[in-house]
């Protein structure tokens, strides 16, 4: 999942028009694959940033926003039993999945910056980011359950069984 190649072929222009155009309301735009591919590497490059930080701070300790704990708690009552450690896709994306999470999203809406913004999560959270381990969910999904991996430890292999990388130049 390598970025470089994609902004080599969008280039330096499109990248700047890009930054701008993303900051537009969504509802001004259609199927445009500059965007969708643009939208893809803003999200690629969130993962990486966010597993380095895995890779390097005991993650019981990491604050993802201000309303980290409300989050939690919000989830953990929405689906108390819900695996995290493995997340399946087909549970999360089927039309049940979407009706349970559809409200929970919504919650957030005028409380978490960027609630609904594509946000790649690790299906397996013992594993990094790789196309087989990731999926798209909204920012809140990923803030639910990454929130839920740190407080409840299963996150905490990942220091030691990865390293930080470095990030690449075009960042």
């Amino acid at each position: 999942m390598a970025t470089a190649g994609a902004s080599a072929e969008v280039g330096v222009e499109g990248l700047t028009a890009g930054a701008s155009l993303l900051s537009r309301p969504a509802d001004e735009f259609e199927n445009d694959p500059s965007v969708e591919a643009m939208w893809a590497m803003k999200a690629y490059e969130h993962a990486e940033i966010y597993f380095n930080i895995l890779c390097s701070v005991d993650p019981k300790l990491l604050k993802l926003t201000p309303h980290d704990d409300m989050i939690y708690k919000t989830f953990r009552e929405e689906f108390p039993d819900l695996k995290v450690d493995v997340v399946v896709e087909d549970e999360m994306k089927s039309p049940e999945g979407k009706s349970k999470w559809r409200p929970f999203c919504e919650k957030f809406k005028n409380v978490v910056e960027d609630y609904s913004f594509g946000t790649l999560l690790r299906l397996d959270c013992q594993g990094e980011y790789s196309e087989k381990n990731s999926i798209l969910v909204s920012r809140i999904q990923f803030y639910a359950i990454e929130l839920a991996r740190n407080k409840e430890g299963l996150n905490d292999t990942v220091r030691t069984n990865f390293r930080p990388k470095r990030l690449a130049k075009n960042q």
